[in-house]
């Protein structure tokens, strides 16, 4: 088995669940990361990445839908359950007193013959405001695409100090993301 799957399944305790689900989101645009436009007043992107025919559109469903692309891409998660609507998840980066808790909602799955995927938003905690999409496709040839969108804007008074470093590590986390098909 390769070392990238062997990962101990966290699960979100029950009163974590709780607070997560009865939060509000942090943005009003929910389901905007849809859209051929983003919403103004935010920072955007769409990035894409063709995989490498090693993986099957199947498999990389799954691996999506479980979670395991956030995994292989460094972040620790801790969900509510596998990708559903409303499923709840922190995504935790860094060491000790230097990590981040992101908590997030799924807001949309996309469960389609040739696309799957889901888009989850900013819930209080988390240093952004927004939403971010995880999208793959795949072409009547068979080729698949792994595309993220998002956008963002600064929530807490660390991320606004930060300012471009903000934007430099979402940057950096969107490349792990698409490099984690391989």
């Amino acid at each position: 088995m390769r070392d990238d799957l062997r990962v101990v399944a966290q699960v979100m305790n029950e009163q974590r669940k709780a607070i997560l689900r009865a939060a509000e989101l942090t943005y009003r645009e929910i389901g905007a990361t849809q859209s051929a436009a983003l919403p103004a007043g935010y920072r955007t992107f769409r990035r894409s990445a063709t995989l490498s025919p090693s993986f099957s559109f199947e498999s990389a469903c799954r691996d999506l839908l479980a979670w395991t692309v956030h995994r292989r891409a460094g972040i620790r998660v801790t969900p509510s359950s596998d990708v559903e609507p409303e499923a709840v998840v922190d995504l935790r980066l860094g060491i000790g007193p230097l990590s981040i808790t992101a908590p997030y909602r799924v807001v949309y799955v996309v469960d389609e013959a040739d696309q799957c995927g889901f888009a989850y938003g900013t819930l209080p905690g988390h240093p952004e405001s927004g939403e971010e999409s995880f999208l793959l496709g795949r072409s009547e040839s068979g080729e698949v695409t792994f595309t993220v969108t998002a956008f963002s804007r600064p929530a807490t008074v660390l991320s606004k100090v930060a300012g471009p470093v903000g934007g430099r590590i979402q940057d950096f986390m969107t490349t792990r993301y698409l490099h984690a098909f391989g």
